[in-house]
C-alpha cells in the first residue's frame, strides 16, 4: 500500500500535463482595458468580460472610494448577523427595477448566488433539468442540492421534452436550470421556448444571466429583455463582475421568492456580506447602463465590425454560432490551441486557449469591449490571416 495518502496529487498533476490540460495564471499589471500589460508586455485585450468598459471608469472608482471611507472595507460579518447596510438594499431594489422584478437579493459572487439558489429550491425528491454546457456554477448547485439530475443536449428542447414526459410525474418538484449566453459558446438559449415547456410540465426555470446582464435588451437588462419575456415568472441569476465591473451576484424575481432564498439559500445566509466598495461600485455601473446607452450601441458595432471583416477576409474560419460579445473559433485539439493562444499573444493580442475539460471541444475564446477601436478590431484579424489555423 502507498504510505503517502498525497501521492495521488502529483500523479494526478502529471497526467493534466500530458493531456495539454495544465493551466496557470497570467498576470496583468496594468489597468483594466482595450489595451493591457501583461506579464510586461502590451497586448490587446481580448479576454475580458468587462464588455462595457465600466471596470476602469473613474465614476465607479469615485463611488468605491466614498463607500470605503464611510463604511470601511469590509462587511464585517454575514447580512443576517451584522454585514448588512443600506447600500446593499440600494443594488438590490436597482437590480429589481433594472431586471422588472419585485425584488432582488445580492450575493458575494455569482458562484455563490447559483449554488445558494439552486439548493435552496430543490432537494432529495426534486428533479433538475441541465443543458450539458451549462456553467460549472449551475452544475455543482445541481450536484449538491441532491436532486436527480438530467442533463439535455445543448439547447435540445426536443430532448428535453421527452425526459420531462419521462420523469416529471416521478418527483415533487422540478427545475430546468440553463444560461442565457452560454459564455465558452457564445450563443443563446431558446428562452420563449423553454419558458413555454416549464409552464406545460410545471417546473421552475432558473436563469442564468451572467454574460447577459448590460449587454443583452434594449436596456441591458438581459436575454429575458431581449426575448421579450419580461413578466414571465422565471428565477433570474447574475452577476455583477462582468458588464458591470465590480463584483457579487444576484438573484431577482417575486417578493416570495426572495425572501424565501434570505430564509434558505446557505451561501448567502453564511457568507460575509458583499464589501462596501465592491456594493457601491455595482450601483455606479447599473446607473451607467441606464444611462448610457451609447456603450451598448459601440459593443455591438464593434461585435458586427469584427463578424465582417472575418467574413470577408477569413471565409474559412470555424467560428461557433454566437448572438453576444463572445466569439470563439474551434481548433483540432488541446495543443494546437495552446500554440494559437501563444502565437497571438506573441503578436500582441491576447486571447487565450480554451480547452476540456472546460469545453468538450479545444477554441481559442475572443471577447469583444465597448471600448475597442477599430485599429484593435483590424490588428486582431490581421494577426489571425498569418496564422496556419
Amino acid at each position: 500500500m502507498n504510505q503517502n495518502p498525497y501521492a495521488w496529487i502529483e500523479e494526478s498533476l502529471a497526467t493534466i500535463h500530458r493531456a495539454d490540460w495544465y493551466r496557470s495564471v497570467q498576470t496583468i499589471n496594468s489597468r483594466p482595458g482595450a489595451e493591457v500589460l501583461l506579464s510586461g508586455q502590451e497586448v490587446i485585450n481580448f479576454a475580458s468580460n468587462d464588455y462595457l468598459g465600466l471596470a476602469a471608469d473613474q465614476r465607479l472608482q469615485k463611488a468605491a472610494i466614498t463607500a470605503i471611507q464611510k463604511l470601511g472595507t469590509g462587511s464585517t460579518g454575514s447580512r443576517l448577523l451584522s454585514g448588512h447596510r443600506e447600500l446593499h438594499r440600494d443594488l438590490e431594489q436597482e437590480i429589481a427595477s433594472t431586471k422588472q422584478t419585485q425584488d432582488a437579493v445580492v450575493f458575494s459572487s455569482g458562484y455563490l448566488a447559483n449554488i445558494g439558489a439552486i439548493t435552496a429550491l430543490v432537494g432529495k425528491r426534486d428533479l433538475i433539468l441541465s443543458d450539458e454546457y451549462n456553467h460549472s456554477s449551475l452544475k455543482n448547485g445541481a450536484i449538491l442540492s441532491g436532486a436527480t439530475i438530467l442533463e439535455y443536449p445543448h439547447n435540445g428542447n426536443a430532448v428535453l421534452i421527452e425526459k420531462l414526459q419521462q420523469q416529471r410525474q416521478n418527483h415533487r418538484r422540478c427545475l430546468l436550470i440553463t444560461d442565457s449566453v452560454f459564455s465558452m459558446d457564445g450563443d443563446l438559449c431558446p428562452l420563449p421556448e423553454l419558458l413555454d415547456i416549464a409552464e406545460e410540465f410545471n417546473c421552475m426555470l432558473l436563469l442564468d444571466e451572467a454574460h447577459a446582464t448590460g449587454v443583452m435588451g434594449k436596456t441591458g437588462a438581459g436575454c429575458v429583455e431581449h426575448f421579450g419575456c419580461t413578466g414571465r415568472e422565471l428565477i433570474q441569476i447574475g452577476t455583477l463582475s462582468k458588464a458591470l465591473g465590480s463584483l457579487g451576484g444576484y438573484v431577482a424575481g417575486s417578493n416570495t421568492l426572495i425572501d424565501f432564498l434570505r430564509n434558505r439559500a446557505p451561501s448567502w445566509i453564511y457568507t460575509t456580506a458583499l464589501s462596501p466598495a465592491d456594493t457601491a461600485a455595482a450601483l455606479a455601473a447599473f446607473k451607467i447602463v441606464q444611462q448610457e446607452p451609447q456603450r451598448r450601441e459601440q459593443l455591438w458595432q464593434n461585435i458586427n465590425y469584427l463578424k465582417q471583416l472575418i467574413s470577408d477576409n477569413l471565409p474559412n474560419l470555424k467560428i461557433l454560432p454566437s448572438e453576444s460579445p463572445i466569439l470563439c473559433f474551434q481548433l483540432s485539439d488541446a495543443a494546437t490551441a495552446i500554440k494559437a493562444g501563444k502565437h497571438l499573444k506573441e503578436a500582441g493580442i491576447f486571447a487565450p486557449a480554451i480547452r476540456p475539460p472546460t469545453v468538450p471541444t479545444s477554441r481559442i475564446r475572443i471577447t469583444m469591449m465597448a471600448t475597442h477601436k477599430k485599429q484593435h478590431i483590424e490588428k486582431l484579424v490581421e494577426v489571425l490571416q498569418g496564422m496556419q489555423l
